[in-house]
């Protein structure tokens, strides 16, 4: 045992030996000149180096390198500066004077790609003959290097005149074998307009077609979004996915994508064609979209909770984002084309759960076509097709909705309005506004609608009995039934409305039931949460008494004023003087009626 540790301790005395005479004898500043050339050659950037070089021994054999540079040809800006570089290199060849790089470890780096780092053509550049086949575009560049390292780096990136991104916190590991298959691990952070994304993946590359394609499967990628207008604790998930892209098509596919946000899940399949006109192809399924938890929407517990915030519909919650949209929000349609192919088998949006949900839209540069977007809410269907136009100031909706059998009661609970009225809504229409907010909608959307209610219920009221008691008071002549219920039932209801900024009118409303028929008209003022509805009520059943005088009644409408606030309504019923004219109308015709009998005799 000790002639064994004697012997690697010779072995390790000699190794120590022999680089420190190493790095006594090879300076590194000798191969400043050889990077810089083998850079320009492969690559045609620009290596620049300051400061001199030096060896670091532990724990890996390196040249440890000052402020670095690399700049494309032409360009103003390097492509990528860093305060130091590290170069891990193999030691046999440094024997014979060779330099074999192993690994290029950039820290606090900043990479940039915009347009002043891209490559230029010199304005003095000869001109080929006409008719010379043209050279690959980024035929020059290729990643020979074993091992790359980024480490607390900054990358910047813009295209053309669009808005700078900054990628901060970035980590980036890439490791090649000689077939150019790479394994990759990244971690980044995206600050803009008070948005924060985290990132982080890994996964491998196929580097050996580079640079004409790229193909990469990515094992996992994570990533947690915070911002103001989402959920407290932000948006997270995580997935997995299959690229492809291809510098000659200009092509990116994203195959075998899964996809979670919170508690969402998404899978399908993403193409894009690049280039000045991008369009992009969305083939997408999930099996749970959960809309309250991605953008922080809370339904109301109670009446209460939904009153307060339809009072305050200024600051309330949109339709379908947290925040109103501004006039321009939508002005990135404008700015490419494409698909989207969407099938969810639940939706969930402010409690409402909504069942095999089918969207399919069409954006051409910000003219967007929505051909389907059906889905079944309870019992009940809906299709909310249309169109949206995005390249003007504003973006302007053009909706045609189809509801069929659609419960009545949780859509007015989701839009935190009163529960006043239920039953099973079935409507065709059309309808038009710029923003896609319930503050928008209840104030400044315009359009019109066949609408039909069947079961509807009116609760808090009871109009046969209001009508039936306020008779019986003023005539002795008729009893009528005593009835318990609250409310008011009607077998269908029916009204063509016509909604004009925050008014909407009911016209030729008919309702009808075996206890009752109704007609009438009405407005309700949304923003102001008041109604005034005229009736003309005919109560058809639980009369007693005069047999005469029930067949008046039942045979008579009887108006019938509902108006006010949705939290107190009032009511005004003039039976009195409806009643007594009847009761002369029948009288001059019955003595009309003797009159001519006796002319007769």
């Amino acid at each position: 045992m000790r002639r064994l540790l004697t012997t690697l301790f010779i072995l390790l005395v000699v190794v120590v030996a022999g680089l420190t005479a190493m790095v006594a004898l090879i300076n590194p500043n000798d191969f400043r000149s050889y990077m810089i050339t083998q850079v320009e050659q492969r690559s045609g950037y620009h290596l620049a180096l300051e400061g001199d070089l030096r060896w670091h021994a532990w724990p890996q054999l390196s040249i440890l390198a000052g402020r670095m540079k690399l700049t494309a040809p032409g360009a103003s800006v390097p492509l990528v500066s860093a305060e130091n570089m590290r170069l891990d290199v193999a030691l046999w060849p440094l024997f014979s004077h060779q330099l074999s790089v192993k690994q290029v470890m950039l820290k606090g780096a900043v990479i940039t790609l915009t347009p002043d780092s891209a490559a230029r053509r010199p304005d003095n550049a000869p001109i080929a003959p006409a008719g010379s086949p043209e050279l690959e575009e980024g035929n020059g560049w290729s990643w020979n290097i074993g091992s790359l390292q980024v480490a607390d780096s900054l990358l910047i990136w813009q295209r053309d005149t669009n808005e700078q991104l900054n990628f901060r916190d970035l980590n980036l590991q890439m490791k090649q074998d000689d077939a150019r298959k790479a394994s990759v691990e990244f971690s980044g952070r995206l600050n803009r307009d008070q948005r924060d994304l985290a990132v982080s993946l890994n996964g491998s590359l196929d580097l050996s077609q580079y640079p004409r394609q790229v193909s990469a499967h990515m094992d996992k990628f994570s990533y947690r979004l915070r911002a103001s207008g989402l959920p407290e604790q932000g948006i997270e998930g995580e997935g997995a996915f299959n690229a492809d892209f291809s510098a000659v098509n200009q092509t990116l596919t994203l195959a075998g994508l899964t996809f979670s946000a919170n508690d969402s899940e998404l899978s399908g399949q993403i193409s894009a064609r690049l280039g000045d006109e991008p369009v992009y192809q969305l083939d997408l399924s999930a099996k749970t979209l959960n809309l309250d938890t991605l953008l922080g929407l809370q339904p109301p517990a109670n009446d209460n909770e939904a009153r307060a915030q339809s009072q305050n519909a200024g600051t309330g919650r949109p339709v379908i984002a947290n925040s109103a949209l501004t006039d321009n929000a939508l002005s990135n349609l404008n700015d490419f084309s494409g698909q989207l192919n969407l099938s969810a088998q639940n939706v969930i949006y402010h409690g409402l759960t909504m069942t095999d949900l089918q969207v399919k839209a069409d954006n051409r540069r910000g003219q967007l076509t929505l051909n389907t977007f059906a889905g079944k809410l309870g019992e009940g269907t809906f299709d909310l097709p249309g169109t949206l136009d995005a390249t003007g100031a504003q973006p302007v909706f053009h909706l045609q909705p189809q509801f069929s059998r659609v419960a009545l009661g949780p859509l007015l609970k989701a839009f935190s309005l009163p529960q006043t009225l239920t039953g099973q809504l079935s409507l065709q229409g059309e309808v038009q506004g710029h923003n896609f907010t319930a503050t928008d909608f209840a104030r400044a959307w315009q359009g019109e609608a066949a609408m039909t209610l069947d079961s509807a219920k009116l609760e808090g009221l009871n109009i046969s009995q209001l009508i039936q008691r306020a008779v019986t008071r003023t005539n002795t002549n008729v009893a009528a039934e005593e009835r318990a219920e609250r409310y008011s039932q009607v077998r269908q209801l029916t009204a063509n409305a016509t909604l004009n900024r925050g008014n909407l009118r009911l016209d030729n409303l008919a309702g009808d039931s075996p206890l009752l028929a109704l007609t009438g008209d009405g407005t309700l003022n949304i923003p102001a949460r008041q109604s005034d509805v005229n009736l003309q009520i005919r109560v058809l059943e639980g009369w007693k008494g005069d047999p005469q005088l029930v067949s008046m009644l039942t045979s008579t409408a009887i108006p019938l004023r509902v108006y006010g606030s949705w939290d107190g309504l009032n009511y005004q019923l003039n039976v009195d003087q409806l009643l007594r004219k009847r009761l002369e109308d029948e009288v001059k015709k019955r003595l009309k009626e003797w009159e001519s009998q006796t002319r007769k005799k």
